[in-house]
């Protein structure tokens, strides 16, 4: 099988600009012409073997960075975007996009906001949703804003991970323990008593409140959250200042996520996690014992493994509500999650909620070619009393099939039968297949056959 080549340009251009190298320089102490340079830089030739030898060589670059996984996240963002009918009569050539994703990556994103808040405006003009009617600003949302940060960030921010990471080494006893001495040095008091939360903390009091209903996992992840905003502040702050945000909001948002973030890792230590993750095949269940968490936050850490030079398998991660709405997404693979609307129905992790407290898997396709391995599993939370609503969510999480001798969910699923792949896609608005029987609107860039006198799985075909 030929060798894919490989076009990035930009990210070629970035890591020069991050050494403080003119072109001139950097053809130099790779050993090559200027304009040799200049012509990867701008997408005409792809990356060369002495390039890539001397990047790492000489310069300590992990080769792995500069993977495509950004273009791929980009062309498919832009592809779902370009599927709106505005552009029904401008629809980019596949080839396009991906040039636009590869040579001007901030304008592909820049395209991206502008339809964004195009969509916004659109939907509340026209009334469709009554929160969004109240809205004033045609900007991302910031719950939008700060999803994408992350998306577009892999999900792994190294300052906060190192620093946490460590804190844990820090805790020679128990890390719950080490957190709340760490807390009790800074005044806070600490209280265990139920109340209509999980966490509240009073500044004033200086007085933490958990509630004794929370699982022991959620306990301690909170106490670990409430750390991260007070003995982490500067380190936080630093790091939204970074991003960006258009809004207020959205920083305060972020600084939730960056807290959440810390406290994670501080649960499941980036090095040790990721030896004891290989040790297990990312068995889950195992993990959740050897660290003190729950499924949830196992698997969540399971996909922000991607730090350089120690870059763990690449997953994606959802969540979903029993609507079928993402409530928490993320992929270090091929595989996209819709921006607007449900997820794929064909997707194992709908039928989760049908079997509460067992792992689902499936050997999956999307209209790509490219093949995963996929897990779900429920993982519905009580409210801890009689009469208290329970949250019902579930969980996916999923490789490429090249990564399946790393997951013992692998071992005996056949791998090799074409047939034991069920097609899924991204949303139905954008997938390309002609026969699905679980569609639920047509493809926008295809036409459509309506025939009266004949009715299929759908009341329309779908033209090839």
């Amino acid at each position: 099988m030929a060798t894919q080549k490989l076009y990035v340009g930009a990210k070629l251009r970035s890591v020069r600009t991050r050494l403080g190298l003119t072109q001139k320089d950097f053809a130099a102490k790779l050993g090559i012409s200027l304009p040799y340079l200049n012509q990867m830089e701008n997408n005409n030739r792809p990356l060369s073997t002495t390039v890539l030898l001397g990047l790492a060589q000489d310069f300590g670059v992990d080769i792995t960075e500069l993977s495509a996984s950004d273009t791929d996240r980009l062309v498919s963002d832009m592809r779902e975007a370009l599927a709106d009918p505005l552009f029904a009569d401008t629809q980019p050539h596949l080839a396009d996009l991906r040039l636009a994703a590869a040579n001007a990556p901030s304008l592909a994103r820049a395209f991206l906001d502008l339809h964004r808040a195009y969509r916004q405006t659109h939907e509340r003009l026209a009334s469709l949703d009554e929160a969004l009617g109240q809205q004033t600003s045609a900007t991302a949302s910031p719950w939008e804003e700060v999803r994408d940060f992350f998306h577009y960030t892999d999900n792994y921010i190294d300052a906060v991970d190192r620093a946490a990471e460590r804190f844990a080494k820090r805790a020679t006893g128990d890390l719950a323990a080490h957190t709340s001495a760490v807390l009790a040095d800074r005044g806070i008091t600490i209280r265990h008593v139920a109340g209509d939360g999980v966490r509240h903390y009073d500044p004033d009091t200086k007085t933490l409140t958990l509630s004794p209903r929370a699982a022991p996992e959620t306990q301690r992840f909170q106490l670990l959250h409430q750390y991260a905003l007070l003995g982490q502040h500067e380190l936080i702050e630093a790091t939204l200042d970074l991003a960006r945000f258009q809004s207020e909001t959205a920083r305060e948002i972020a600084r939730i996520g960056m807290a959440n973030y810390f406290a994670g890792a501080c649960l499941m230590p980036y090095a040790r996690f990721t030896e004891a993750a290989q040790d297990t095949r990312h068995d889950l269940e195992r993990l959740s014992i050897q660290f003190s968490a729950s499924i949830e936050q196992i698997a969540h850490r399971l996909s922000t493994l991607q730090r350089p030079g120690s870059k763990g398998v690449p997953f994606f991660f959802a969540r979903v509500d029993q609507a079928g709405t993402v409530t928490k997404r993320h992929s270090a693979t091929r595989l996209q999650f819709a921006r607007f609307g449900g997820a794929c129905p064909l997707w194992n992790v709908h039928q989760a909620f049908e079997t509460p407290g067992r792992f689902l898997r499936q050997l999956a396709e999307t209209p790509d070619g490219a093949r995963y391995v996929i897990l779900a599993r429920d993982v519905s939370k009580s409210g801890g009393a009689w009469g208290r609503p329970t949250r019902r969510y579930a969980i996916s999480l999923g490789c490429e099939v090249r990564h399946a001798a790393d997951l013992v969910y692998a071992d005996d699923l056949d791998l090799d039968q074409d047939a034991a792949f069920r097609p899924i896609g991204i949303s139905c608005r954008i997938c390309e297949r002609t026969n699905c029987h679980q569609r639920a609107v047509p493809p926008l860039e295809r036409q459509l056959s309506v025939d009266p006198n004949r009715r299929g799985t759908l009341p329309y075909e779908v033209a090839p």
